[in-house]
């Protein structure tokens, strides 16, 4: 363990939302997205704002690390369900004194789906399986959104700040080179727990911190449908299997949880290592990847 890693260390339990750990962590990170700007030689940051909490926070993170003049906020929603944390990511952006954008994706994924969907349909029978396309979609949404970004860090000389946490991540709760393709993660080494008890120390809106949390693929869909629990129940045993090393049965049998629902979400957590890696190459000869 570092020095630094000595300052952000858990006493009390195994995640870090004791004050002192919050007030560690909000200055690994904000120390952490200031040096990147800097030694990217970067005029600031942008961010996809949904008015959800990861989103928040890392907003607000990046605000006191570059201050607020050099963070550029997006919304870009796809839904018009999305319009209500439009709503609140506006006010959040308002509250912080950053620039805020708002650019509707619809007419983008439509043109998408008229134009390209029709060619890679594989048969009829696809139709009368709605989630699968939602799902598609979903993800050319939100590859739609990290191209938006990207032009705007492009244009501008900015750095893309993703907004995934650690839950996400180690689920593969994220599409690849969408939300999964940005420069960095600020809160990315987070647990979904530890994330609501920053925001919380940050003064983020309860209304925020509170909000059922969803990846928006499709109306009416929720992490928790989407990942077979929620993240009160995720979070302990990501901890526990993959962070200590337990076994499935005796965490869940410590947790007091059904050991199907512990086994279905580490299978996701182990199907899904090829989103949390560089693409691989054949190996030829004795070249190391670049």
């Amino acid at each position: 363990m570092t020095t630094d890693d000595a300052d952000v260390a858990s006493e009390g339990g195994p995640f870090l939302t004791d004050r002192d750990n919050l007030a560690a962590v909000r200055e690994r990170v904000t120390s952490y997205v200031e040096s990147l700007v800097t030694d990217a030689n970067a005029d600031g940051v942008v961010v996809a704002m949904s008015g959800g909490v990861d989103s928040t926070l890392t907003a607000t993170l990046a605000t006191d690390a570059v201050g607020s003049e050099n963070v550029l906020a997006l919304g870009l929603p796809y839904h018009k369900t999305e319009q209500a944390g439009m709503t609140d990511a506006r006010a959040v952006a308002e509250t912080l004194g950053i620039e805020f954008r708002e650019i509707h994706l619809r007419s983008l994924i439509d043109a998408f789906d008229e134009t390209i969907s029709p060619a890679l349909e594989p048969d009829t029978e696809s139709m009368s399986r709605p989630n699968q396309r939602n799902h598609a979609l979903g993800n050319v949404a939100a590859r739609m959104r990290m191209v938006a970004l990207y032009y705007a860090a492009n244009r501008q000389s900015r750095i893309v700040l993703g907004t995934a946490n650690r839950s996400e991540s180690m689920l593969g709760y994220f599409t690849k080179y969408g939300d999964g393709a940005a420069d960095c993660y600020p809160i990315g080494d987070l647990y979904k727990t530890e994330v609501r008890a920053l925001a919380d120390y940050l003064d983020v809106p309860d209304r925020i911190i509170d909000k059922e949390p969803t990846a928006g693929f499709y109306v009416g869909q929720t992490d928790a449908d989407e990942l077979g629990a929620p993240y009160a129940v995720i979070d302990p045993l990501l901890e526990r299997v993959v962070d200590r090393g337990q076994s499935l049965e005796a965490a869940a049998d410590e947790m007091g949880i059904d050991r199907e629902t512990a086994r279905a979400v580490l299978a996701m957590y182990d199907s899904s290592e090829h989103k949390r890696t560089v693409p691989p190459t054949p190996g030829i000869g004795d070249r190391n990847r670049v």
